[in-house]
């Protein structure tokens, strides 16, 4: 944990700020905007899992049995790559903020892939497997089926424009069971349907000025309630 005055006129009040923190959650929750956000505030190094370098992603959308092993691969190898960048700088002398955790790359090869392939997988993983750090921090953010559409069309990426419901009620569910029990590092769990990350000020201090009270355990961030 770090003191740090923050770039925007949030006070930190003496609190103090964790010094690397992992976002979660299925596509179009606001995750990546939420990862950009705490970097310009707090001036945090910036790791983003850059899904859109994948050359696999469109045709997964549209196809996604014909093309899931080589996206899921793909994915593999860059998170992989990824943590390894952060190891070998020292993670004690940095802070950081991300967008994924490399615990959930399983988590979508058991939506995405059929059992042959996933035994393949598995074995890949296994053996490219690295221990990736510890965030001091968790935030998984969660929202419906409807608002994830929503928030897919308003974007307008044309390659995600072919994701369906039952493709993300899929998503919702391998990512609730793992949070479910999941335990390695504080975690903060936010209802993120009724907030809008990207363009409200008010809804993105409200979030920060509570993740800046936890120090362990698990939480839960439910914006009705701060209305």
């Amino acid at each position: 944990m770090l003191e740090r005055q923050p770039a925007s006129g949030l006070s930190l009040r003496g609190r103090t700020v964790p010094a690397f923190i992992a976002i979660e959650g299925p596509i179009g929750v606001g995750k990546t905007t939420l990862a950009r956000k705490i970097a310009e505030t707090f001036e945090y190094d910036l790791l983003l899992e850059e899904a859109e370098m994948n050359p696999f992603l469109e045709r997964f959308y549209q196809n996604r049995e014909q093309t899931a092993l080589a996206t899921q691969l793909f994915f593999l190898f860059q998170r992989v790559q990824k943590i390894t960048d952060i190891k070998q700088r020292d993670m004690f002398e940095s802070t950081r903020v991300t967008d994924f955790i490399l615990e959930k790359d399983p988590l979508f090869a058991r939506v995405n892939l059929e059992p042959a392939e996933y035994a393949l997988y598995d074995k890949v993983y296994e053996k490219m497997h690295v221990e990736a750090p510890t965030p001091d921090l968790v935030i998984y953010l969660q929202a419906n089926p409807e608002r994830l559409l929503e928030r897919i069309g308003k974007r307008g990426i044309d390659a995600e424009q072919s994701i369906d419901r039952s493709y993300l009620e899929q998503l919702n569910e391998v990512y609730s069971e793992f949070f479910l029990y999941y335990d390695a590092a504080p975690l903060l769990i936010v209802n993120a349907n009724d907030i809008d990350l990207a363009e409200s000020d008010r809804d993105y201090e409200q979030l920060v000025d509570y993740m800046l009270n936890i120090k362990k355990g698990r939480h839960y961030f439910n914006p009705t309630f701060f209305s």
